[in-house]
């Protein structure tokens, strides 16, 4: 039986592992666009879904270009990005959840009333956690605002037994407390920066109705 030296044996092995990292390394060249152009996809559908348009993968590009535009809701030195869709703005939402980044859209209507929401997730705990992403949760934002009865800011957050006459308060993920506190956290890290216009735009509404 023939018998390899060590030095041999390393250089083999050292050759394999180069060829692998190069095929690996191509192949993930190869595939990017494609990983790149799917999660474009995936968050058109989710502004889209934001917004009240059920959209499949094959029409949601179409469905976008058609609906959707993109805004700058604050200043050339201070951008505040955000979809718009007819008269409905819609702002999206990143941070962090109990096992990693949680995100979502919500979409207002021109008084700045939630009119639609969506949420997603990476690892959060099925049946518990999880449970940002489905309808059912989603449905608790609509008719939701962070402005109060004088233009006030109010952050909207996630509370157990919440005051559904409440429009700041929403009901906690039964079993996800962590994952709970993640969304408000979230809600008000990345609302707060739109207050201004917010506040703006219900206040001019309100002036011109008054004339």
């Amino acid at each position: 039986m023939k018998k390899f030296s060590n030095i041999y044996i390393l250089l083999y092995s050292g050759a394999l592992l180069a060829a692998a990292a190069i095929v690996l390394s191509v192949a993930n060249m190869l595939l990017a666009p494609r990983q790149q152009h799917n999660e474009q996809l995936e968050q058109k559908m989710l502004i889209l879904k934001a917004s009240g348009i059920e959209a499949t993968a094959r029409n949601a590009d179409r469905l976008f270009s058609d609906s959707i535009s993109t805004v700058n809701l604050g200043s050339d030195e201070e951008p505040l990005p955000a979809y718009r869709c007819g008269d409905r703005h819609i702002i999206e939402l990143h941070g962090n959840g109990l096992w990693g980044p949680i995100w979502g859209y919500l979409c207002f209507d021109a008084q700045w009333t939630v009119c639609g929401a969506v949420f997603d997730h990476k690892g959060e705990t099925p049946g518990l956690g999880g449970n940002i992403s489905t309808e059912e949760f989603a449905r608790r934002f609509v008719g939701k605002s962070c402005l109060d009865a004088t233009a006030q800011f109010i952050p909207i957050i996630l509370k157990k037994n919440a005051n559904n006459n409440s429009k700041h308060e929403v009901d906690a993920i039964s079993g996800g407390t962590m994952t709970s506190n993640g969304v408000t956290n979230m809600l008000h890290d990345c609302l707060a920066p739109y207050s201004t216009c917010m506040q703006q735009t219900v206040r001019a509404q309100v002036t011109s109705d008054e004339q």
